[in-house]
């Protein structure tokens, strides 16, 4: 009798973690990195930070307002991913981190923002920081590469990832940025994880 009880009580624990796994599980997590602290300067010359993040699942990118190749369909492919979760009213955050910080002020981000239509209200984008700055948070956050322009050249090399961070401030799956169908797989991530 006491063996049965156990054996029941066994499978039941065993159900109840299995149903409190996180929902990342669902997923299928690629990347699991902590993003350093931060507080930098927004469009609107303001301030955001790691902790005003917290809580929040959040996907950032890098770009800058002024590359004339992989940003364009960046950009593009994360205002219809936008709109798409603005219209299923999903609570997401958007972060867009200039890698040229130095051209990229607030006004010229702005500016920026509404070319492609961008809804401010859970889309940022961020500067306020130096080159070598911007260049670590994204090696040590993302595992993105950035690098300085060439020679008599003013584009920055960057990736094209777009990344999924959780409520930790944990990056946890990465999205090639570039392809058009990446939206609906990350919408269908975002649909799982409850959003």
């Amino acid at each position: 009798m006491m063996k049965k009880f156990i054996g029941v009580a066994l499978l039941v624990l065993a159900a109840f973690l299995t149903a409190c796994g996180g929902a990342e599980e669902k997923i299928e997590p690629n990347m699991s990195e902590e993003v350093m602290d931060f507080t930098y300067t927004t469009q609107d010359n303001e301030k955001l930070s790691l902790e005003d993040l917290k809580g929040n699942y959040w996907i950032a990118d890098f770009i800058f307002t002024n590359c004339t190749t992989v940003c364009l369909p960046m950009t593009s492919n994360l205002a219809k991913l936008q709109q798409k979760t603005n219209e299923a009213n999903m609570d997401i955050q958007f972060v867009s981190f200039s890698v040229d910080p130095e051209y990229d002020t607030p006004d010229v981000l702005k500016e920026y923002a509404k070319e492609y239509q961008a809804d401010l209200d859970n889309w940022t984008f961020l500067t306020g920081y130096d080159f070598e700055k911007i260049k670590e948070f994204s090696i040590k956050s993302f595992k993105s590469m950035v690098a300085p322009p060439p020679e008599g050249n003013d584009q920055v090399t960057h990736g094209t990832s777009f990344f999924l961070v959780n409520p930790e401030g944990e990056v946890i799956k990465k999205y090639n940025g570039v392809q058009a169908d990446s939206i609906d797989t990350m919408v269908n991530d975002l649909k799982e994880l409850g959003l």
